[in-house]
């Protein structure tokens, strides 16, 4: 009785850091623990796990707007007839346009992306894709490329949201799927010549008394590559002596000691070049044309000279081809300013706006830099004073703002390295950038076209 009556109720219990300081244990605490190897089940498909403004979405609706005929009449699985059923080109090319925007440029790593990332898995829509069928269809075809960026800008010049009036064009080096090891002398490709023969000739002679050792496939894989390398060989030969030949038309007019040409046995058509950093690797010259009042690229080229005098007259009738348009006004950086070039572009009445050469010594040496000099044409003499107004000081500046802002978006993407190996394929690389940056572009132009009417 007396208990109950002194009991005053359930005792405060004491702290954690009140037991902790008087040396007593406690509970182990309840914590919530990941559980990895739970099975769940979801009920979602792969629509509603994409967020409805995501970028695969506009990239899937720009490709959609494509017309692919090119692709689609090569296609022989037909209905009503046998055959495998083909990927759809449309697919294959919104995986690539995709990819360059995420800044991935392997075959591999986009085939692993289409098993790994919910975007890929998207745009993919249950459909398997391998780097063999992602490396193959994009590397090849070149002319449809070509056909496809024509298509772009054509619709837009149509609809009249782009001119081509005023292009500013730049150059870029980007590496080639080259090491500098690889290049030889022409002695020494003579020997690897005879030593990739000497190599294609074991592998048939082993097939023939041993074909037990290998099966069938690997036998052809190791005979499809030393057929490879043997063609590659005989044609860094070839241009070896086409190198060796220019070197030498050089050298009577210069008057300066020739040196012994290299060619390479990985990538035959790359050159050694100097880049931005001033060093010098193995790689291939991108040329851009770019519209400078959109930002769209619409004219490209790929060669293998390490400078750009001469690049400026082709691709003014490389546009004039594709669109039927010549631009009015080329803005180009000193390096395409050769008198040669200035002329060729006013045959094709085309006012070219680039920097004078050595304006400040000619300042200096109490001369007049934009005076006519002794041997201009018309046409130099033109360009020379024209440099000198505030007017075209003005239009230059648009140069930097459009052809080396295309450039540096490109290097964002992933633009380094060529991926493939020959001046056509890596022209075909360069068209797909221009294809990617053109489709965005163009999405933004509708868009404000769009906005403003509506």
């Amino acid at each position: 009785m007396s208990e109950f009556l002194l009991d005053k109720g359930e005792a405060e219990q004491p702290s954690p850091g009140e037991l902790a300081a008087k040396g007593q244990r406690r509970g182990r605490p309840r914590l919530r623990v990941p559980q990895r190897d739970q099975v769940e089940m979801h009920w979602r498909s792969l629509d509603e796990l994409l967020e409805p403004d995501h970028q695969a979405r506009v990239v899937w609706g720009a490709v959609c707007g494509l017309d692919l005929s090119g692709w689609l009449d090569e296609i022989k699985a037909v209905e009503g007839h046998v055959g495998r059923d083909a990927t759809d080109p449309r697919l294959l090319l919104a995986l690539w346009i995709y990819a360059i925007l995420d800044g991935v440029g392997s075959a591999r790593e986009l085939a692993r992306l289409c098993t790994k990332h919910l975007a890929y898995q998207w745009l993919c829509g249950g459909v398997s894709v391998n780097y063999h069928l992602l490396s193959d269809w994009r590397s090849q075809h070149g002319e449809k490329w070509d056909a496809l960026l024509t298509q772009i800008v054509g619709s837009l010049m149509s609809q009249g949201l782009v001119t081509m009036q005023r292009v500013a064009q730049d150059g870029m080096r980007v590496r080639a799927s080259a090491g500098k090891s690889s290049f030889r002398r022409k002695k020494t490709l003579e020997r690897c010549l005879e030593e990739a023969g000497q190599q294609v000739e074991t592998l048939k002679r082993l097939a023939e008394e041993s074909p037990q050792d290998l099966s069938k496939r690997q036998q052809k894989s190791r005979q499809r590559a030393a057929e490879e390398r043997q063609r590659r060989v005989e044609e860094a030969i070839r241009q070896c002596e086409e190198l060796q030949k220019q070197r030498e038309a050089t050298a009577k007019k210069s008057g300066r000691k020739v040196k012994e040409a290299r060619a390479s046995t990985t990538d035959p058509e790359a050159r050694v070049m100097q880049f931005s950093d001033g060093g010098y690797r193995p790689g291939y010259n991108v040329q851009y044309a770019t519209d400078t009042e959109t930002g769209l690229i619409g004219g490209v080229e790929v060669t293998n000279a390490g400078s750009d005098q001469e690049e400026l007259p082709p691709m003014l009738d490389q546009l004039q081809e594709r669109y039927g348009v010549m631009p009015e006004e080329a803005l180009v950086d000193g390096g395409f300013a050769s008198l040669e070039a200035i002329n060729r572009a006013a045959e094709r009445e085309c006012t070219v706006y680039a920097p004078l050469k050595d304006e400040e010594r000619q300042r200096k040496e109490g001369k007049d830099p934009h005076a006519r000099k002794k041997g201009d044409s018309d046409a130099v003499a033109a360009w020379r004073a024209r440099m000198g107004t505030p007017l075209a000081k003005l239009v230059y500046r648009l140069r930097c703002q459009t052809a080396e802002w295309v450039n540096a978006v490109c290097r964002n993407r992933g633009f380094w390295q060529m991926p493939v190996r020959g001046k056509t394929k890596c022209r075909t690389i360069a068209v797909l950038y221009a294809i990617t940056h053109d489709l965005l572009i163009g999405e933004k132009l509708r868009l404000e076209a769009a906005m403003a009417t509506g």
